[in-house]
């Protein structure tokens, strides 16, 4: 799967994922003369390093330069914001770097591919697959479907009504087709349409897209795809108990509320 992001530092280079889920210092985060990190375990050596976004000393750019030097420097650099102290190290030590990538998405052991020239990297044991998740709106309250504990995702967890994007239909048609299918409620246009997003299960990157709709009844008739249902207000909402983005439909869409 390919995700765009900004061309930082040029080159191309290939390996294995580490990542780090906060703000990371080069100075002292990880020891200039081997790789090792300091914070966690594991080396960057040979390695493609993601983490949100740099911080700390200037010093951070030469300690990259160092691992540059002596023989143990990250294979390329991953970033969701890039700033002057890695982006410097980088570039001085001619490692390919791309920023405005979201690297949560990204697993330690993923194979990540990144070209710091064209701004791109690709997760090569990772698929792509479209899908619809509709929020269906009624006199202040959605609705929130429970999916089956055998479910191959999120087995347990409630959703909003979603299902793949199928091959020849848009992702409106394919929301309009999931809705009558899982709940027998008839919808027209979208009153509103949120952000695309991406959320990630297992070795599977799921592409969201979101819409709301206007209905006018709570009578629901399910399908065998999900176990049961519910109409809550957004107070009610349990995110732990939920599939991953329902909590970022809610938040594009609290306007129409």
């Amino acid at each position: 799967m390919i995700i765009k992001g900004r061309a930082i530092s040029p080159g191309y280079a290939e390996g294995e994922a580490i990542t780090y889920g906060e703000a990371f210092s080069f100075l002292g985060g990880v020891d200039g003369k081997t790789g090792k990190f300091n914070v966690r375990d594991g080396t960057i050596d040979g390695k493609v390093f993601l983490f949100p976004n740099g911080k700390g000393s200037t010093v951070g750019s030469y300690v990259v330069y160092d691992l540059k030097v002596q023989g143990h420097c990250p294979a390329a650099l991953v970033n969701k914001s890039a700033e002057t102290i890695v982006t410097t190290g980088a570039v001085i030590s001619s490692v390919p770097m791309v920023d405005n990538v979201d690297v949560s998405l990204v697993r330690d052991g993923d194979l990540v591919a990144v070209d710091g020239s064209k701004g791109y990297i690709e997760l090569k044991n990772v698929k792509q697959v479209d899908i619809v998740s509709s929020l269906l709106l009624c006199d202040g309250k959605f609705l929130m479907l429970h999916r089956p504990e055998k479910s191959h995702t999120y087995p347990g967890k409630w959703s909003l009504v979603s299902g793949h994007v199928e091959a020849g239909e848009s992702p409106e048609e394919a929301a309009r087709r999931e809705i009558m299918e899982e709940t027998q409620i008839s919808v027209g246009y979208p009153a509103a349409t949120a952000p695309v997003f991406m959320v990630r299960y297992a070795d599977t990157i799921y592409v969201v897209h979101s819409y709301m709709y206007r209905v006018s009844t709570t009578d629901v008739k399910l399908n065998n795809e999900n176990t049961d249902c519910m109409w809550i207000s957004p107070e009610e909402f349990d995110a732990d108990e939920s599939v991953d983005g329902v909590d970022r439909v809610l938040e594009f869409l609290k306007s129409e509320f």
